[in-house]
Order: structure tokens, then sequence, then C-alpha cells
């Protein structure tokens, strides 16, 4: 692994909602690059002693496990070097429901509680804590996975669309903050993805409610919306998550990468 081009070899990296989808895939192409990487996720147990398989149960939307959790990761590993943003919740709901068919499909306080708590709130807490550790070492990257849909806005998912909005924001801001104390943060922003299997019927459902269609009906024809023809693999944003990660990309803070097939104006 030391003699490959991307080289990640020592460093460590703390990867959130690394237990499945892009998270896992993130996980897969670090250590594939040489990097440890640890998950930070509620549905896993924690198991520091092999790196190989290094993950931390904790709850990103509490700040005191999150913190844990960091202290954990420095004290096995003796340091931290990377932060990846990813874990985060999508419920489809319509501002209004005309229909009114369905209203628990309508935005509702606890729905928008809930995915600003994870999404936007739990990326701060994680931010902050690998951030204080990155500035005594003088050097680190965080990485916000963000979303198309907080690019360009999307129907039937403007919760969501405002919380992945707000990493976003996070990201510029917080490049404009970090970067003159050695510190790069990066954001990727990915549009549709392949299906996994991990996409629950009562997702689909919802969705296909807030843009009057039906489940079978959604997503059918990928060459009428992605220039490329198709959703992107998990572990082609997995690879671009790895190089930002890297030396390679030394000069790169403050700006957000679309990883749509050509779908979004980036």
């Amino acid at each position: 692994m030391s003699e490959s081009w991307i080289n990640m070899d020592s460093k460590v990296v703390a990867v959130t909602g690394g237990g499945s989808g892009i998270g896992a895939a993130i996980v897969a192409g670090l250590r594939e690059a040489g990097a440890t990487a640890v998950v930070i996720d509620v549905a896993v147990d924690t198991q520091l002693a092999d790196a190989a398989d290094a993950r931390v149960r904790a709850d990103i939307t509490k700040a005191d496990e999150i913190e844990a959790a960091f202290a954990a990761i420095e004290e096995r590993f003796g340091r931290i070097d990377g932060l990846v943003n990813n874990a985060g919740i999508n419920l489809p709901r319509l501002l209004v429901d005309v229909v009114g068919a369905h209203p628990e499909y309508e935005l509702s306080e606890k729905s928008f509680d809930l995915m600003f708590d994870v999404n936007v709130k739990g990326a701060f807490f994680a931010a902050q804590a690998a951030a204080r550790r990155m500035i005594a070492a003088g050097s680190g990257v965080i990485i916000n996975v963000t979303s198309e849909a907080g690019l360009e806005g999307s129907q039937g998912q403007s919760a969501y669309s405002a919380t992945k909005g707000a990493l976003n924001g996070f990201t510029r801001s917080w490049g404009k903050e970090l970067s003159p104390l050695g510190l790069r943060v990066v954001g990727v922003a990915p549009g549709i993805n392949e299906p996994t299997g991990l996409t629950s019927p009562a997702y689909n459902e919802a969705l296909a409610y807030t843009r009057g269609t039906t489940p079978d009906k959604l997503n059918t024809d990928y060459k009428k919306v992605i220039p490329l023809g198709r959703p992107s693999k998990h572990s082609e944003v997995a690879d671009l998550v790895v190089y930002l990660l890297s030396d390679r990309a030394s000069y790169i803070t403050g700006t957000t990468y679309a990883v749509t097939g050509g779908k979004s104006r980036g």
C-alpha cells in the first residue's frame, strides 16, 4: 500500500454512518488505500481492537456520545487525520399535502426535527469533536457528504434538501475558518445512486406519493434524466472521497463536488 499513488498509509479516518450504503463503500475504499477507517454508527457494536474492522457505536445526535467516540479513537490509534460526515436520513415529505390522501407524508415538526438533528446537528457535533483534535495536530480533512438535492432542490424532499444545503454552507464556512489552521473541508454531493436493497418500501411509497406517481415508476428511465445514462456506483463516490482525503488533494478546500453523472449544474 505504501507504494500506491494515493498512499493513505498511517492515516486514521472516522466515517459516520459507515455501516451501510455509501458510508460502507467509503470505509472499504479507505481500507483498500491503506488507511485505518473507523466506522461511527448507531447500528454497530464497538470494536477497536482490530484496526481492520474498527468501529464505534454512537448516536451522532448526542454530543456526549460523539465526543466519547472520538476520544476512544484517539486513545486507540493516537491520531485522527480525517472525518467523513456521511450519516444522514431522508424522509420524503410535502410542504402541503393538497390531495390529502396521506397526511403522514406532509412535513411535520417531528420529521423536520429528525432530519435536521441527524443531518445537520450530527455533522456539527462530529466536525467539532474532530476539528479540535486536528487543530491540535496542525492538519486534517473533513468531508461533508451532501447531496444533489442540496444543490438543486428536490420535489417532495424540501427539508432533506435544506439539510444538505446547510452542509454545503458548513463546507464553505468551515473551509474559510479552518484552512488557515492547516485543515481542509470539502463537500461531496452524490446524485441518484445504484439500488442496494437497503431502501425500504415505505421510503419508495412516500417518495412516489410526494411526486404524484407510484413506486414502480420511480427512476425507471435514467437515460432521460442523467447524461451518463445510469445511477452512480457507491464505489465511484467513495473513490472521490478517498482522493479528497489524501495529500494528493492538498490544495482543495471550501468547495463541494457534484457526483451526479452530469445531471446537476455542480
